[in-house]
């Protein structure tokens, strides 16, 4: 799920993002390479802030020019007030490393509004925004502020058959939407057109999937801050802040004895926030982290006033570090109870944790494990068996723990897991396979092919299938009903890092839709490439189309435009709907693949704020449908992507607008 790029703070400079080379070790001094263990080790401890990981992309090559000036007294004012907590001392503390994934202004929020208000307390503004300049490696921009509503929000509907339920669309992650529901066919499509932009202030990367119910958007940022937008204007009726970065999707519900609609979100620090819909005022925050870097990357599902909530971590970033004792995160999934917060059960994906192997690395630190497999997606609901389905990521450690690269069960009232099936046993693999020294790197050194892509429960004519998809660009259909046995297996992609099926699959009544990255960005994966869209007969897993990306870098950032698709894809009865790296917006026929709309988002937009939106890589989420309205984040700066800041809401005319238009013809 990441790259790596390198921030040297001995000379208060951060390397351009990418500015690395595929066949060279890490530039880890900004006065030269550092080879020898010894010397690596010694610079290490005497200056232990002297590097900060970054996830962007590996193997992404760009001009090691131009590197961004850093506030002098940044340095001075971590070491004073962070150190001592954020380099491994305080076990609940984030590491150092991991501040470069936030950005600046994030990290701002959480030392002005957020969870680190206290701490901060002592520091005066300026201060505080040269602290979050140097811990982000990058100088943030002041936001601007958003447009406000004039007019007062009114009050939502209970009920919106319309709204797709947060990040699968269903319990069972379809993606789907019918033509009849969201008013989009293949007779009205090409009547697509931009409505208006939203820019995210102060953000590089727009990852939250936006959540619309009774024509208000709501939607989370890379600053922390939750939006509620009016549908038809874009303006914001309120912004609530929850301290640290939004990736996941929001999900709506109702609690016993509340009147309005409640909001759920998870964010980086693990905290689930419960806020109310009709104003962005808080309910209730519950910290579901059991490990310094636990995060919530998946979206919490909500069902039957329980809130499910997936646990990813950065300790594979961590890892980089060679004077860090690896790794000891072990997955898991928590349940809430959704009027209160308060934990239902808790279940690791790994049973035990992780004990010291009895070895050290190169540098003294000691091994532990087993450790990692985070569960990237959201949940599946499966009501009629009362199981819940996740899959997990690669192992951190050696031997790579057996719940690693799976799809696991586990019963929604207890959490107690009923199978697990693992699709690729051997994945161990954290950042430090990408170091030069790789101190902390596991003996498999990778190949880092996780099940990040949410699985879907679909029913056919005589049973059940749970589609699952894999970075490896393989398909599976596994059997809910005897403990995940493989039913269908189709391999559609050549897979890599950040290839294959990487976010999300999406499923009509009739076919399943594969989009499939396969990042130009090769590292050690070989062989042909197939990115674009698949449609899969989802009894059979033969395919039915295939529909390739089309390249269309030409005049933008390269090598970050790719061609790749790995944003999660949504359909309707006769759509299908998916983003490229490379920023463009796809509609298929969903029965033949033929491209019956396209968008280019790469670009500069004028936002309704007057702000400037700027448009870039189309990643993470997918395009969210509603009557007769389709909403796209474009913009990542992560994973060597092109960064952004834009929200884009297109919209067809109304049926009685598109008469009148033939008549007037």
């Amino acid at each position: 799920m990441g790259g790596v790029v390198a921030f040297c703070r001995e000379c208060k400079h951060a390397l351009p993002q990418g500015c690395l080379r595929s066949t060279e070790p890490l530039h880890l001094s900004c006065r030269g390479r550092i080879n020898e263990k010894k010397n690596f080790m010694s610079t290490f401890k005497a200056n232990p802030s002297s590097l900060v990981l970054v996830m962007t992309m590996l193997f992404s090559v760009l001009p090691c020019e131009g590197a961004t000036e850093v506030p002098s007294d940044g340095l001075a004012l971590y070491q004073t007030h962070c150190a001592a907590c954020h380099e491994g001392k305080v076990p609940r503390a984030p590491h150092f490393i991991t501040f470069s994934m936030i950005g600046a202004e994030a990290i701002l929020n959480a030392m002005t509004d957020g969870v680190m208000r206290t701490q901060a307390s002592a520091l005066s503004a300026s201060e505080r925004k040269a602290l979050a300049d140097f811990l982000a490696g990058e100088a943030g921009e002041m936001p601007k502020p958003v447009l406000a509503c004039s007019e007062p929000m009114s009050a939502l509907a209970q009920e919106d058959n319309s709204a797709m339920k947060g990040w699968g669309g269903d319990d069972q992650n379809h993606r789907h939407v019918s033509d009849e529901l969201v008013g989009l066919n293949r007779d009205n499509i090409a009547q697509l057109s931009l409505k208006w932009v939203f820019a995210y202030p102060g953000a590089r990367r727009a990852r939250s999937q936006p959540l619309v119910h009774d024509g208000t958007i709501f939607v989370g940022s890379q600053s922390g801050d939750i939006y509620a937008l009016d549908l038809e204007s874009g303006c914001a009726h309120w912004t609530y802040s929850a301290g640290a970065e939004v990736r996941s999707s929001l999900s709506l519900g109702y609690i016993a004895g509340r009147t309005g609609a409640v909001l759920y979100m998870g964010d980086f620090n693990a905290t689930v926030h419960a806020i109310d819909a009709s104003d962005g005022s808080l309910v209730w925050r519950t910290s579901v982290g059991d490990h310094a870097d636990a995060t919530i990357t998946g979206s919490p599902k909500l069902y039957e006033g329980v809130l499910y909530v997936p646990l990813s971590s950065s300790e594979w970033a961590t890892a980089a570090d060679p004077g860090y004792a690896c790794c000891t995160f072990q997955g898991g999934v928590v349940a809430l109870d959704a009027a209160s917060g308060e934990l239902d059960w808790r279940t690791h994906v790994i049973d035990a944790p992780a004990v010291e192997t009895g070895k050290t690395n190169p540098f003294g630190a000691p091994r532990k494990g087993p450790a990692g497999a985070p569960v990237w997606n959201s949940p599946a609901i499966d009501a009629k068996r009362g199981v819940l389905y996740v899959g997990t990521g690669e192992a951190y450690t050696s031997p790579a723990a057996d719940t690693s690269d799976a799809v696991l069960a586990f019963s929604l009232k207890t959490g107690k897991r009923m199978w697990a099936k693992q699709l690729l046993a051997g994945d161990a693999w954290n950042m430090a396979c990408f170091i030069g020294e790789a101190a902390n790197c596991p003996e498999e050194d990778g190949p880092d092919l996780d099940i990040g892509a949410a699985t879907i429960l679909w029913s056919g004519a005589d049973r059940d299938y749970l589609l699952v998809g894999q970075k490896s660009g393989d398909v599976y259909a596994l059997d809910p009903d005897n403990d995940g046995a493989v039913l269908w297996h189709n391999k559609v992609g050549r897979g890599g890092f950040t290839g294959g099926v990487h976010w999300g699959m999406t499923a009509n009544g009739e076919s399943l839709f594969v989009p499939i990255a396969d990042t130009t960005v090769i590292g050690k994966f070989k062989g042909e490439q197939f990115p674009g869209v698949h449609a899969l007969n989802p009894e059979s897993g033969e395919r039915i189309w295939y529909t390739p990306s089309k390249d269309d870098c030409e005049g933008k950032p390269k090598p970050e435009c790719d061609r790749g698709m790995s944003a999660a894809a949504t359909s309707t009865d006769g759509l299908v709907f998916a983003g490229s790296f490379d920023g463009n917006l796809n509609v298929y026929d969903s029965a033949t693949g033929a491209v019956l709309w396209n968008f280019d988002t790469f670009g500069e937009f004028e936002s309704v704020s007057g702000d400037i939106a700027r448009g870039g890589s189309i990643e993470s989420d997918g395009p969210v449908l509603y009557r007769g309205h389709v909403l796209v984040n474009s913009g990542y700066q992560f994973g060597g992507r092109i960064p952004g800041n834009a929200l884009l809401v297109f919209s067809v005319p109304p049926a009685s607008d598109l008469a009148q238009s033939v008549a007037d013809d």
